[in-house]
């Protein structure tokens, strides 16, 4: 998460919604990554610290997806909070994981005998009722869902970022389109956030991360994989991905050193044990994700 888009350098011009919006890149305070550039770095070159990329929020200490995970993981100074984004059946955009709800909230006590319980078989009124937290600890009975609304309010004029992932629920067939298409409604949020480098995207799912590029190019994409990437994948992607976020299990020196000669970022998920968040540290990868953000902020 260092860097912004490549195909952003300087000065950005970013068609939102019909808006042209200049979007001035700088090195002034409040910009406190690097600029990207398609230029490879070199390896063994002056490391900076990974950020700290809160994985559903602080969701070691809190109930994911939830605001009491979000602000925990903003009072822990992460750097980054990765969220999901669903639609429900009313087309609102929600923060949650699961393709079913079962799991975290207490969905099949308010309505049974229904069907199925995904997010998109419900209108988010009656989603909104549910109880989100006490699966996690009695203290957070009654914590609700919340919106990608909800969550861009709470992060905004923080110094925590967002990185969002685009759902691979397979009912989910326009997702990219439509959290693409929600963003260029937000053209203040966004030209803070781009000029900031406080704002990815990121997916399993290769088509769904290139379909979100072609609307709006100037946000960094980002490509999960649970398997190593081949080279041949790797110089694929580097033509318009942004970043590549292994698995921690699958990194190592050799796939780091790659992906900045590419001049992309990796960002490597998820990363809780202390061990294995100083190694993947050492191989100089550029954000960790994680369920417990304090571990790298606190020291």
């Amino acid at each position: 998460m260092k860097l912004a888009s490549k195909r952003r350098s300087g000065v950005v011009v970013a068609v939102l919604g019909g808006l042209a919006l200049a979007l001035t890149s700088t090195t002034a305070n409040a910009d406190e990554h690097t600029t990207a550039t398609t230029t490879a770095r070199t390896p063994g070159t002056t490391r900076t610290p990974p950020d700290a990329i809160a994985h559903r929020g602080s969701s070691g200490m809190a109930p994911e997806n939830t605001a009491a995970a979000i602000d925990l993981a903003v009072r822990q100074r992460a750097d980054h909070v990765e969220i999901d984004v669903q639609r429900t059946k009313d087309g609102k955009l929600i923060n949650f994981h699961d393709c079913t709800m079962e799991r975290t909230t207490n969905i099949e006590d308010i309505y049974p005998n229904r069907p199925r319980y995904r997010v998109s078989d419900f209108t988010w009124n009656e989603l909104r009722t549910l109880d989100a937290g006490s699966w996690f600890h009695p203290t957070y009975t009654g914590e609700p869902l919340i919106t990608l609304d909800n969550v861009i309010t709470r992060i905004n004029h923080t110094r925590a970022g967002l990185l969002a992932e685009i759902s691979p629920c397979t009912h989910h067939t326009t997702i990219a389109t439509d959290l693409a298409h929600h963003l260029k409604t937000k053209p203040a949020y966004l030209r803070r956030a781009l000029a900031r480098n406080q704002l990815a995207v990121q997916s399993f799912q290769t088509d769904d991360a290139h379909t979100f590029h072609t609307h709006l190019p100037d946000i960094p994409v980002g490509i999960l994989n649970a398997q190593r990437p081949t080279d041949t994948e790797l110089q694929q992607l580097s033509r318009w991905a942004d970043q590549i976020n292994p698995q921690h299990t699958v990194t190592d020196q050799t796939l780091v050193n790659r992906i900045h000669q590419l001049g992309m970022d990796i960002n490597v998920w998820t990363v809780n044990e202390p061990g294995a968040i100083r190694t993947m540290a050492a191989l100089g990868v550029d954000g960790i994700i994680t369920d417990y953000p304090q571990t790298l902020t606190q020291h």
